[in-house]
Parts: structure tokens; C-alpha cells; sequence
């Protein structure tokens, strides 16, 4: 990952068209329970420099290994997993953009694994995106479901054991006084994924039909309401339920920020890194 620039008590880092947001931990850093899978023109040079973070980073988690399949096997310093592959320019990287800055050394999030409990109805997650969202699954096994969130980019679900229902999320109450008369939500502290669509109005509709409309206290950009959420050009959900199911609740919980391409008049939206605005986008 390249172009790191900080913000109040936050780092953004760019990898092609895929960011990090990284904040300061309240006290302590999100920790992913799942694996990031990055992909990168040449491993050896980034090898070389992960070897020689060790001895700086002594006394924390960090660690390096090797893969069976060529890759390497990061933890970071307080115990989020990437791995790290060897990419294709030509296959990983999106054609249509990338996040301001001279181009990352790194190609791609090529994948974003989430750990979901023993059991779980991981068709149900597959429904969930694919009608709320209007994306496609990808695979679906046993154990783990795979959804296409962009040309060569996928979101994974797979069971673990140590996963509960509420592992990816840290939820507390820092209500304020609400004098506008808007439901009262618990703040989320845990990590949450970032996912343009093509239709968001069409997105949210589907998404509070369902009672899923979330809105976390931390953030200044607040939908409330459908105008709401096509002014700011976002919404959010936490709650990845089934479709057909709804009344079993929350398979996993999860935040999510919905983003739209395109603002109100049909103008790009500023932080969508899209070179030009995909055909169908509204």
C-alpha cells in the first residue's frame, strides 16, 4: 500500500482503486476477523521490507510466513491477516480508476474474507446481497459463500468456529439529545466495509423495506431518510439477514457504507475513484 495520508486521527492508505481507513483505536485498534488478500506485481522486494520491520516491531503480533501457494501470511501488529499474492496488472487492477495520488506499488484488494459463525446460513447471505445490494454470488460450498463485489474483486464468507454472531462489531451507547426526533442508534466502533452501487436509491428502498437502514453516531453524514441518503450519497446497514427470512434476524453482523457513483444532478460523485461514471449508474 502507497499515497498514505493522514487525517484526524486517521490514515488513508490506497491500493489501485481500494482504500484503508485506518483510525486511531478508542482504546484499541479494529481488529479484522477474517484475511485481507492483496495482490502485488513482485512479492520479493516487499518480502525484504517486512523482514526488516520484525525487529521494530518486536513485542507485538507481527509476524511473516510463508504459503503453500507462493504468497505470504501477514499479521499485523495487533492481529489482522492479509495475504499477500503475487497479481496481474492486466486482471487485478480496475480498469476504470484508482484513488488520487501516483499509482500504489500494490494492484488490488483482490479479496475480503469474513468470518460468520458455525452453521450459518450462508445462503441467506448470498440472498442478502444479491437482492439488497444487486450483486452476484460468485461460489457458494458447505463452509463459505463468495460474492463478485467488482470485476476481479470478491467478499467472502466463511465459518469459523471462534465467530460469534457480534464478533465484527463493537457497539456502544453514546446517544446524544435528539432533538429532530430521529431514532436513537448504538455507535459502532468495529470495522466496517465501504461498497459502491450502481442504483442506491433502489439499494436503500430495498434495504429499510427490511428495517436494515443503519445510522452510526460516529460519523457526521447521517441517512435518515431516503433524501437523505441521495443528498449525502451514502447510507448505511449493519444487519445481514435473509431475505426470506427476516424474522431469524441478523445472520452476521457487519457495517456497511453504501455509496452512491453519482450525486443528485448526475455528477460523479467526489470519492468514487471511477475514471468516468459506469454505464447504468444512478
Amino acid at each position: 500500500m502507497e499515497n498514505v495520508v493522514s487525517g484526524k486521527k486517521t490514515i488513508w492508505c490506497n491500493i489501485g482503486a481500494n482504500q484503508f481507513h485506518l483510525p486511531e483505536g478508542k482504546p484499541e485498534a479494529q481488529v479484522l476477523d477474517g484475511v485481507i488478500t492483496l495482490a502485488y506485481p513482485d512479492l520479493s522486494k516487499l518480502r525484504e521490507r517486512l523482514q526488516a520491520a520484525k525487529s521494530s516491531l518486536d513485542g507485538s503480533k507481527f509476524g511473516v510466513k510463508s504459503a503453500s501457494d507462493g504468497g505470504v501470511l501477514v499479521m499485523d501488529p495487533w492481529g489482522s491477516v492479509f495475504n499477500l499474492l503475487r497479481g496481474d496488472a492486466s486482471v487485478d487492477q480496475d480498469s476504470r480508476g484508482k484513488q488520487p495520488g501516483e499509482r500504489s506499488e500494490g494492484l488490488a484488494m483482490r479479496d475480503l474474507k469474513i468470518h460468520v459463525p458455525e452453521n450459518s446460513n450462508l445462503g441467506g447471505i448470498g440472498r442478502f446481497y444479491e437482492r439488497v445490494l444487486g450483486a452476484t454470488v460468485k461460489d457458494a460450498s458447505e463452509h463459505s459463500v463468495t460474492i463478485q463485489v467488482g470485476p476481479s474483486q470478491t467478499l467472502t464468507f466463511q465459518e469459523n468456529s471462534q465467530t460469534t454472531i457480534d464478533s465484527h462489531v463493537d457497539l456502544r451507547n453514546e446517544a446524544a439529545d435528539d432533538s429532530e426526533g430521529h431514532p436513537i442508534y448504538l455507535s459502532n466502533y468495529g470495522p466496517h466495509i465501504s461498497m459502491y452501487v450502481k442504483d442506491l436509491p433502489s439499494s436503500y428502498k430495498r434495504a429499510d423495506a427490511l428495517n436494515l437502514a443503519y445510522v452510526n453516531p460516529r460519523f457526521k453524514r447521517r441517512a435518515y431518510t431516503l433524501e437523505e441518503a441521495v443528498d449525502d450519497c451514502m447510507f448505511r446497514c449493519i444487519d445481514i439477514v435473509d431475505p426470506d427470512h427476516v424474522e431469524h434476524g441478523p445472520i452476521i453482523k457487519l457495517e456497511h457504507e453504501i455509496r452512491s457513483v453519482v450525486k443528485r444532478d448526475g455528477s460523479k460523485y467526489k470519492s468514487c475513484p471511477f475514471d468516468e461514471i459506469p454505464a447504468g449508474c444512478i
